[in-house]
Parts: C-alpha cells; structure tokens; sequence
C-alpha cells in the first residue's frame, strides 16, 4: 500500500476530517491533502508529526515504503 492511500485510510478509520487532522498534527490541511492525493511526499519530520496525531507507530507508515 502506497503512504498516500494508507494516512487517508487511518484518518478515516478514526472519523478525522483534514482540518482535524491538520490542527493535531500541525501539519497543513493542504499540504495533508497533497500527500493524500500523491501531489506530494511527506519528510520524515511530516511522518512523525502525521503517525503521532493518527496514534500510529511511525514503523506502521514506513512499512509501506519498503
């Protein structure tokens, strides 16, 4: 599974719009969309900041990339 379609399959599990997921990450709501959308890759910092505020280990989404 690609990062993209796996941070938006979290978020939704947990019933979390972007807004919700940009204010608890402090992560953009835009720059969030773009990674969900493939516009963009998130850094390693951007994956912290997204698998602390889904309540994910950050092994959980680097699994994806290898």
């Amino acid at each position: 599974m690609r990062i993209e379609i796996l941070v938006k399959q979290i978020r939704t599990e947990r019933n979390m719009t972007l807004g919700k997921l940009a204010d608890k990450s402090g992560v953009s709501r835009t720059h969030i969309n773009d990674i969900e959308n493939n516009l963009k890759s998130p850094s390693l910092f951007v994956m912290i900041k997204l698998a602390r505020a889904l309540d994910v280990e950050i092994t959980e989404l680097y699994k994806v990339i290898w």
